[in-house]
């Protein structure tokens, strides 16, 4: 029902309570579900783009923030950036970032503001061709947080949004396959979703070792050490050194009987 502010003033409707904002947040992971690539938005220099121009070549990490945000939002592109800092794979070349705004009202001079702030604090060459900073209609974001499962809500109180916090990491074709949680990221989880995100293109064969022995948790968002798989390979291991030991030893053994043979004839 909404309140008569005088008797000519406007209807204004009255605002939520918490607990029914806070009961609307969450991150619902829709793994293995296409984001729909067709949707308009704005580069940060203004052009009109669709999302799936990013897509197609390499794996993509997408971020869902606004970027007037006071708290939590620069709490993630924070984290991002140092996790993408530490991370060997460069930004451009072996995986993309796409940075959407779900605030409708945002334009493209805050998305350029931003970009620059943090390509700045990134500092590898050629990552400008790489690291994208979106902004959008109403609808385009609609379609975009809710296929990622992003539910966020418009507080009245505070005047902000308020909304969980996940990185998505999707496959070059636009799936969603993997999420990771919070306001700090793992290098190594990142590192290890980027390489199974891109079917084995990216990586070497240490990854593809830590692949095998570390399992991604969806709940948790992160990578776990597989018991039985690092015992096989501990087992493997301890079995060729053995194995080695043996044979070194069995080589050793007639030239000892040799020498024994001569020290005993004198």
């Amino acid at each position: 029902m909404a309140l008569a502010q005088g008797m000519a003033g406007p209807l204004v409707k009255p605002a939520k309570p918490p607990q029914e904002i806070l009961s609307n947040i969450e991150i619902e992971q829709k793994l293995n579900t296409n984001v729909p690539l067709d949707l308009p938005f704005k580069d940060e220099n203004g052009r009109s783009v669709k999302l799936g121009d990013y897509f197609g070549k390499r794996p993509v990490i997408l971020a869902l923030v606004y970027y007037d945000c006071p708290m939590l939002c620069t709490e993630v592109l924070n984290g991002m950036v140092s996790a993408f800092s530490i991370l060997k794979f460069d930004i451009g070349k072996e995986y993309d970032v796409v940075t959407v705004s779900f605030d409708p009202r945002e334009k493209p001079d805050l998305a350029r503001a931003k970009k620059t702030t943090y390509l700045r604090r990134y500092g590898r060459p050629g990552a400008e061709q790489g690291w994208h900073f979106l902004t959008g209609e109403q609808a385009a974001i609609t379609a975009l947080t809710q296929a990622a499962g992003f539910h966020y809500q418009w507080d009245d109180r505070t005047q902000q949004f308020a909304h969980a916090t996940a990185l998505m990491l999707l496959t070059p074709q636009g799936k969603i396959a993997q999420y990771y949680y919070g306001v700090e990221y793992s290098p190594k989880d990142l590192r290890l979703g980027l390489v199974e995100a891109s079917a084995g293109r990216v990586g070497t064969k240490v990854d593809q070792l830590l692949l095998y022995c570390y399992h991604y948790d969806p709940r948790t968002g992160r990578y776990g050490a597989i018991v039985s798989r690092v015992l096989q390979i501990a087992g493997g291991i301890t079995i060729l050194f053995l194995g080695g030991f043996l044979i070194m030893m069995f080589k050793l053994e007639p030239k000892n009987s040799a020498k024994s043979a001569r020290g005993g004839g004198r």
